[in-house]
């Protein structure tokens, strides 16, 4: 009998990251794919992304729906209760053996609740990371006390799992997840870029992505702004801008992106989710990712290009040599940008050490999926010593 194998997905972002484990668990003959939608993929302003899963080919098992239409405190927290209800009455219906999640948003961790509360194993990607300005960070820790087993990207995350009390021999640092599909995936040239996006390069160009830091209220828009500020003084640059993420306060800033985008038609570009195919591919060719986004501190150094990192969001991963980090202040963002295109820091990039191993990581967490012991796993120690 085959193992059910349930894989959550709440938007295009940790789709593309999980869909090369995704293929793994389909084509292997001894796993069964169940695949659960949820979050921004099922919301008409982010583009209703579940139908690309459908355009490549995915059942998709079960759709959560929850998610409300606002980005305030009190109703993401509404939504986390929808959400989880939404679960339990799905994971009644699909019975999986394993709920697999990736990550720390509040829609992943509505799930890992309603199965730990039904006695299902979880079996967590990404776990042991640190984003200190972010209440994300406390989701990604809880999810690992109520989880299995446990994928990580490097040694530091593998002993911060170890030291919650998680059993080493269920923790298994399997390298970055993320960088598999650029492995495994055939990237767009520039023009192609070009013609898919509608639009242009110029001598400089920018990736730029800013999302709220959910632990600072009502700061967001004003460190934005002063990005906003810093970016106009910019010449010579093309700006291409990836709208936030649905959490509090997000819509602030994606009105922010709309206005300066129509005042500054034909040098920036904004857009709701790009995909990993175009993603990656726009690392691949612009000079630098801007913002605070997790991918300027995993992917962007896989392609040796620079980050400039803002504020604290991502404050407690890995620091590369390829990320410069500064206040959300005009001054020190330009400050940044100037060091960016230093003969010095150029000549760095050149020489990048990577600490989120290869790839294949899906392929070790498929292996690991299917020989897991299911019997008596749910039951689980205390472990105090890393």
């Amino acid at each position: 009998m085959k193992r059910k194998i349930c894989v959550i997905t709440g938007s295009r972002a940790d789709y593309g990251i999980l869909k090369p484990l995704i293929e793994e668990i389909q084509e292997d003959k001894y796993l069964s794919l169940q695949l659960v939608v949820t979050g921004m993929h099922l919301l008409k302003e982010f583009g209703l992304t579940y139908r690309e899963i459908d355009n490549d080919g995915f059942l998709i098992n079960a759709k959560v729906r929850g998610l409300l239409n606002s980005d305030q405190a009190k109703d993401i927290v509404k939504s986390m209760g929808k959400l989880m209800g939404g679960f339990a009455d799905t994971f009644q219906g699909l019975s999986p053996d394993i709920v697999v999640g990736l990550g720390d948003r509040f829609e992943l961790m509505s799930a890992v609740v309603a199965a730990h509360v039904m006695c299902i194993p979880v079996a967590h990607i990404g776990g042991g990371d640190k984003t200190f300005g972010v209440i994300d960070d406390a989701f990604r820790h809880s999810m690992t006390k109520m989880s299995q087993w446990h994928f990580v990207s490097n040694e530091e995350a593998q002993c911060r799992v170890i030291q919650l009390g998680e059993d080493p021999k269920r923790v298994f640092n399997v390298g970055e997840i993320a960088l598999d599909n650029i492995g495994r995936r055939q990237l767009l040239s520039k023009f192609q870029l070009e013609k898919e996006l509608n639009i242009k390069f110029n001598k400089h160009n920018l990736l730029i992505t800013f999302h709220p830091v959910t632990l600072e209220r009502d700061t967001s828009g004003k460190y934005f702004e002063e990005l906003l500020k810093a970016l106009k003084e910019l010449k010579n640059t093309h700006m291409i801008f990836t709208r936030a993420n649905a959490d509090a306060y997000g819509r602030i800033i994606n009105r922010k992106i709309d206005a300066f985008a129509k005042k500054s038609k034909g040098k920036v570009y904004a857009f709701n989710s790009l995909g990993s195919l175009r993603y990656l591919s726009l690392i691949k060719e612009v000079d630098a990712v801007v913002g605070n986004s997790s991918s300027g501190m995993v992917e962007a150094p896989y392609f040796k290009k620079g980050t400039i990192n803002i504020g604290d969001r991502q404050k407690g991963r890995p620091r590369i040599a390829s990320i410069l980090d500064c206040e959300p202040k005009k001054l020190d963002i330009l400050k940044a940008v100037r060091m960016l295109y230093s003969q010095p820091f150029q000549k760095k990039l050149k020489t990048l050490k990577l600490p989120y191993g290869v790839g294949r990581s899906a392929h070790k967490i498929k292996e690991k999926l299917k020989t897991v012991q299911l019997n008596n796993t749910l039951k689980k120690g205390f472990f105090d010593k890393c």
